[in-house]
């Protein structure tokens, strides 16, 4: 500590002060996550669509500042579990993967994970080889019942972020299929299988549902 006379001609040098500001930034991070996690509740607010997942920045508690940007999700067809996403490193652009079990929480800011090791190299994850392999994209697959019917295309769907399953599929109908063009809502649990072209769903009750806007 500078004291006495030159107690007032003390200035922090540049890194000293990158550091305090790393620093101001986890701390701020961190009372948000104290705020966050006492208020949440388990709501179907708590979807989010899949393009509010995406282009979000990867913060890391321990510099506090962005690490990567999220590019897409990878998801198992099997389950509709979001298993984690690839990303961009910040530093050398180099496409990394963020699994969902080193997600601490997600902010508006983006996701929060420990620090940049929990990002690994696509060839590291064997246990993920052959979702990867997959390379399985839900948006734009046809949507048919067991019938044969034709349903629509999928044209978003939402995940519960807790746990990274997709809770809802949204697909977009034509004019001729309904008047209003609008958006089919299919639950989860209404999906019966999952083919690398389509989706296959139980049947569609008589009446037909009205069309649901997709959460913001």
């Amino acid at each position: 500590m500078v004291e006495g006379l030159y107690a007032g001609q003390f200035r922090p040098s540049k890194h000293e002060r990158l550091e305090r500001a790393q620093i101001l930034n986890l701390v701020k991070i961190w009372l948000y996550l104290i705020c966050f996690v006492e208020t949440r509740v388990y709501t179907e607010s708590m979807l989010q669509l899949s393009a509010s997942l995406l282009n979000k920045s990867v913060l890391s508690l321990r510099t506090g500042t962005p690490i990567a940007t999220i590019t897409r999700a990878i998801i198992n067809p099997d389950n509709l579990k979001i298993e984690g996403f690839y990303c961009e490193d910040r530093y050398d652009k180099k496409e990394l993967i963020l699994l969902y079990q080193d997600i601490r929480d997600l902010l508006p800011q983006g996701f929060v994970v420990n620090d940049h090791d929990v990002l690994a190299e696509p060839d590291e994850l064997v246990r993920l080889k052959k979702v990867l392999e997959l390379d399985f994209d839900l948006i734009g697959k046809q949507v048919v019942t067991l019938s044969k019917e034709k349903v629509g295309k999928v044209s978003d769907y939402a995940t519960e972020t807790e746990t990274m399953y997709i809770q809802k599929i949204y697909a977009s109908q034509s004019i001729l299929k309904n008047l209003t063009g609008g958006t089919l809502s299919i639950d989860r649990t209404q999906v019966n299988e999952i083919t690398p072209q389509k989706v296959i769903i139980n049947e569609l009750t008589k009446k037909a549902p009205s069309p649901v806007a997709a959460p913001a």
